[in-house]
């Protein structure tokens, strides 16, 4: 298995960043149909990028700090089930801005350029929602 990390410095608190960490606010740029109950134990369902539905289930929610939550797909037969895997946001503050870092580990080693891919561009979408951007697909 492996880990992947990516980061991305955002113009923005991190108040504002976890808003966007949580439902409704995950629905602005990672996907639709979000159901979640962001709290330790709580589940989640999104279709990342509106077609693909992930399933897991939240680990830790720190407000302003922290969200880690379990992540796979819920697609029968899918190589990374759904909540096989873990994925860990941490915002931490740098004067006027926030590193978002992520890490998703528990991937199988096949599966890192993928999501390296993937995940590069939602957190660029995370960056452009966070400071009032529009979305451009």
């Amino acid at each position: 298995m492996a880990e992947l990390t990516r980061e991305v410095l955002v113009k923005a608190d991190p108040s504002t960043i976890f808003a966007l960490l949580i439902e409704p606010g995950m629905q602005s740029w990672l996907g639709t149909d979000v159901e979640f109950d962001a709290r330790p134990g709580g589940l989640y369902k999104i279709k990342v990028g509106g077609d693909h539905p992930a399933l897991g289930e939240f680990v830790e929610v720190t407000p302003n700090e922290k969200v880690v939550f379990t992540f796979g797909w819920n697609e029968p037969g899918h190589p990374i089930p759904a909540g096989s895997t873990k994925v860990a946001i941490t915002l931490i503050p740098e004067g006027d801005e926030t590193l978002v870092r992520l890490v998703h580990s528990g991937l199988p080693d096949d599966a890192i350029s993928d999501h390296e891919e993937g995940w590069q561009h939602f957190l660029d979408r995370l960056a452009t929602v966070a400071v009032g951007g529009e979305l451009v697909d």
